[in-house]
């Protein structure tokens, strides 16, 4: 709680004007008295030491100023935001993720940046420490590496700290707004049960567009004599 005028308790105080002018060592009722002849009030600023500290100025300004400063700390205060990769995110939505994370890095925020598998990707799981290399490598002009890429049972994880904001230089944009969530993984475990699926031989889709586009590519089928 601030103590002002004569809710000030301490026998002495060093008094301080709005300007930073310091007028020394007084009474507190001296210093009271300053105050009012200058239609300010004197407010306590620095309780805990001896003899405390008071400033001659506008309370009602003051405590303006002190809420709005309080504000800006804590919107400039450093939060973890996440971003989420898979091992087949395209070039498109790749850039946008980083645009993202840019942004998060921008504000002073350190991104976690995640790659999870799912069915057969679990086989290949060094895919993951080449796509989390690569985008540390784009980023390098915003970040550097705050934890190392590592492996956490079926996904990747690093985090990445903002660089100084003199040293930052921003490589993507979001041209084109956000990307559509896209992040949920609530439907791995279903893929990770059955992997094959939903898969199809690079092959055997050559070969059947192959037939679609040219149907005397297919053989009929003889049928015997009646």
């Amino acid at each position: 709680m601030t103590r002002i005028n004569d809710r000030i308790r301490a026998p002495k105080v060093r008094v301080v004007l709005a300007t930073g002018e310091q007028l020394g060592v007084m009474t507190s009722r001296e210093a009271l008295a300053k105050a009012q002849s200058l239609g300010l009030d004197l407010v306590e600023i620095a309780g805990q030491v001896d003899p405390p500290v008071c400033k001659i100025v506008d309370y009602g300004k003051y405590k303006y100023e002190q809420a709005k400063l309080k504000k800006q700390k804590s919107k400039s205060s450093t939060r973890m935001k996440e971003v989420k990769f898979r091992v087949g995110t395209g070039q498109h939505d790749y850039n946008i993720k980083l645009g993202r994370a840019e942004g998060f890095l921008e504000g002073n925020h350190k991104c976690r940046f995640v790659l999870q598998f799912r069915g057969r990707e679990n086989a290949h799981k060094d895919l993951g420490f080449v796509v989390l290399n690569r985008i540390i490598e784009d980023l390098k002009s915003m970040a550097q590496v705050d934890q190392a890429p590592r492996l956490n049972g079926r996904a990747v994880a690093m985090i990445l700290s903002p660089l100084p904001a003199h040293q930052r230089k921003r490589k993507f944009h979001l041209f084109h707004g956000e990307l559509m969530e896209e992040d949920d993984f609530d439907d791995d475990e279903t893929h990770a049960e059955d992997p094959d699926d939903d898969f199809v031989p690079d092959e055997m889709t050559d070969e059947v567009s192959e037939a679609a586009s040219d149907p005397s590519a297919v053989e009929k089928e003889e049928v015997p004599q009646a």
